[in-house]
């Protein structure tokens, strides 16, 4: 069997199992996020933290909620690491530095975990497991919670309230992180992964879930961190290392596990607004959108030219050997069209193209289908700017899931869309404007500037996979890369909670031969095109400074 052939039936294996999950988790989650009982644990919870779960939230009650609970979080894991050389199983490691502790506060408890350094040459398994591991599951809640709120800003009407966060957060990661968690940290341990704290264990994999179950055990690490997203993992090689990534059905696995949440949320809406078709159709524009990624990236990397990827029917660098050109490229297109950030190749190593399909997925706003619930909110959002435009077109008060589609609304979805562009940008900007920043620079040139740009739009998206071939483990980017990870977490999430307070207030307004059918072909068409579009008019000029440049000469 060639290469070529594996690598169609390694992606069709994937869709089809994508597709036969869809409908039962989605009902899953949607009797989760809905249901009226709560169990005795999760009462037990509430009672200590003091919380009436019989009680709802206004949006701003709420968005205050989600910005307590990371603040507290931010500060708790920074802490954890500056005094871990104090702590039970530190392993001798001394305090983790400032600057470094900063940025890995910040990009765990924003879902992003981007890692400046190698997890077990740095951090003892105290930290890994109850600071970083944690934060893999609430972290990736919290999206969840955001993108239910929103959504039930959709589904209600003449009411200012969008739920309580912090019994969504209870639920989602009790009932829907952590069996998810444990069921595949045990098909990792089967096929292979080490599960011990001597050797360490990445659980670097359930980035579409929640992150990494544990920071010292592999199996257990490397499930949460494709249920949520991670960055270097534990050994810093990511899902390359054999630990981590014994064998070809881990990697499916790993794959699966990054995409099957985020593209059962779809159906969450459908039944939560109640019209099944709405879910399908937002299912379809993250499906077309992933399908045209893996495409390109797999076609970009198998038939590139030059002598050497000619003489081996590929452009095979920075690869690994167990799993080949196909699936790695088809890796490298999920995980940035999600908020993964896990990696088994290098994408600095890709061709120029190639590695800028990485980058174009992220500055879609990885809605494809993005994060654990970032994704299904990022791609309402461009459902929003899409009704608005057809509005335009037409000269109809836009109308969307029968809520109108006013100046309040189009202002949060316009802010909502700007914010991580201008991070991005002006990060890039400020960082190639650096005598200091420069010098983290391993190549010159448009393949110097790819790295930095890659690093920005990674941070700012929080994706948290890297391109290589730069030292960001300095005092200028732990602070920037931190910064952008922070702004570009919670600004959304603050306007995401603001569109559907304004939403919810709102009275429906009854469907007429005029509106716009958001479940028909021609609306999924009207969303591709303008996420493209979109994306292409913000970022094309930094693009052709870099990876256009390095491709065409």
């Amino acid at each position: 069997m060639s290469s070529t052939t594996a690598g169609v039936i390694f992606i069709a294996s994937l869709l089809i199992a994508l597709v036969l999950v869809y409908k039962p988790f989605g009902d899953y989650m949607h009797r989760t996020l809905t249901s009226d009982r709560h169990s005795r644990a999760e009462r037990l919870v509430y009672r200590v933290v003091g919380v009436n779960p019989g009680g709802e939230q206004s949006w701003g009650v709420y968005a205050r909620s989600v910005l307590a609970f990371s603040a507290i979080s931010i500060l708790a894991l920074y802490l954890f690491q500056r005094v871990q050389n104090h702590l039970y199983l530190a392993l001798g490691f001394p305090p983790v530095k400032p600057d470094q502790a900063w940025n890995t506060a910040v990009s765990f408890v924003t879902n992003t975990n981007w890692q400046s350094y190698s997890g077990e040459s740095t951090m003892g398994h105290l930290v890994q497991m109850a600071g970083l591991a944690v934060q893999n599951f609430t972290s990736a809640a919290v999206g969840i919670a955001v993108a239910v709120a929103l959504v039930r800003g959709f589904a209600r009407s003449k009411t200012n309230e969008v739920g309580n966060f912090w019994v969504d957060l209870v639920r989602i990661c009790t009932r829907i992180l952590l069996p998810v968690a444990v069921i595949g940290a045990t098909l990792f341990i089967a096929g292979g992964m080490v599960q011990n704290l001597s050797a360490g264990t990445d659980v670097t994999t359930l980035a579409g879930a929640t992150q990494s179950i544990t920071g010292g055990p592999v199996a257990s690490q490397e499930v949460i961190k494709e249920l949520g997203t991670n960055g270097g993992g534990f050994y810093n090689a990511n899902s390359a290392h054999p630990f981590e990534n014994p064998t070809g059905w881990t990697n499916w696995l790993q794959l699966f596990l990054i995409l099957f949440i985020p593209f059962s949320l779809p159906r969450v809406f459908g039944r939560m607004v109640g019209d099944k078709r709405q879910g399908l159709a937002i299912a379809g524009i993250m499906a077309i959108l992933a399908i045209g990624s893996v495409i390109a990236i797999n076609a970009l990397q198998l038939a590139h030219g030059g002598t050497v990827p000619t003489a081996v029917g590929a452009a095979t660098e920075g690869t690994e050997t167990r799993f080949g050109v196909s699936q790695s490229a088809t890796f490298g297109a999920i995980t940035t069209l999600t908020s993964t950030g896990a990696v088994n190749s290098f994408h600095d190593s890709y061709t120029s193209l190639g590695g800028m399909i990485t980058m174009l997925n992220m500055m879609l706003g990885e809605v494809a289908p993005g994060g654990v619930g970032s994704g299904l909110y990022g791609m309402l959002i461009l459902a929003v700017i899409t009704v608005f435009v057809a509005g335009l077109m037409v000269g109809r008060t836009p109308e969307y899931l029968g809520k109108k589609i006013g100046a309040r609304e189009i202002k949060f979805a316009s802010l909502y869309l700007l914010t991580t562009p201008a991070l991005v940008l002006v990060g890039t900007a400020i960082a190639m404007g650096s005598a200091t920043a420069r010098a983290s620079m391993a190549n010159p040139g448009a393949h110097g500037l790819s790295e930095v740009l890659y690093a920005f739009t990674s941070a700012s998206n929080n994706n948290g996979s890297a391109f290589a071939g730069i030292s960001v483990n300095t005092t200028f980017y732990n602070t920037a890369l931190g910064l952008c990870m922070l702004i570009g977490r919670f600004l959304p999430i603050i306007l995401v909670l603001g569109l559907a307070g304004s939403l919810a207030r709102q009275t429906p307004v009854p469907q007429s031969a005029g509106t716009l059918r958001t479940y028909q072909p021609l609306f999924i068409g009207m969303v591709v095109a303008v996420t493209v579009v979109v994306v292409l008019l913000t970022y094309l000029p930094a693009l052709a400074l870099g990876p256009l440049a390095e491709g065409v000469r």
